[in-house]
């Protein structure tokens, strides 16, 4: 009887010891899981040189009339246009029905700090929506930019008038920090 008495006693500690063998287990499981997943999680972030090309400022007191400033942003080209009467004159013209991606050339401007537009600053990716070259300032059919590579002619605004290129020149995210320093991006 004895022996019986000390198989239930040893029975009920052994019970209580596997509980906790499981409870040690399952834990020492899931941080190894953990600490072996966290690396790849972690690698799918951005890069730290990408984080820091994020916005970039650029000080439109360094480009006269007539001129055009290219500066890279995010590995792409940025043209920071200062227009001309004449260039102004001719965007703001456009018959805008008769356009592929219809846009008036305001649309195409972000406000100032007082909130509003001035156009003689034109701001976009340098970049052509047909496939990806970048176009020549200054040039083609309708003196904006063309691109060499097939053909798309662009207005004083950056809106596609002729060629294969489906959409406007893009507009990067920006904002006037003063009269003369925007943040893009």
């Amino acid at each position: 009887m004895s022996e019986t008495l000390n198989k239930d006693v040893d029975h009920v500690e052994d019970e209580g010891k596997r509980d906790f063998i499981f409870l040690a287990t399952g834990a020492a499981a899931g941080a190894g899981v953990l600490s072996l997943a966290w690396p790849f999680v972690a690698q799918m972030g951005k890069a730290a040189d990408t984080l820091a090309a994020g916005s970039i400022e650029i000080n439109l007191a360094n480009v006269a009339e007539g001129q055009q400033l290219k500066t890279l942003w995010r590995g792409k080209p940025v043209f920071v246009r200062h227009r001309t009467p004449a260039e102004i004159s001719a965007a703001e013209a456009v018959d805008v029905a008769t356009l592929p991606d219809p846009q008036t050339d305001n649309e195409r401007l972000i406000p100032n700090q007082s909130g509003a537009v001035d156009p003689k600053y034109l701001v976009m990716v340098g970049v052509c929506t047909h496939f990806g070259c970048v176009p020549v300032g200054e040039a083609g059919d309708y003196d904006g930019w063309y691109c060499p590579c097939h053909g798309s002619h662009y207005d004083t605004s950056g809106r596609i008038r002729k060629g294969p290129a489906p959409t406007n020149m893009e507009i990067p995210p920006y904002e006037f920090l003063s009269d003369n320093i925007i943040k893009v991006g």
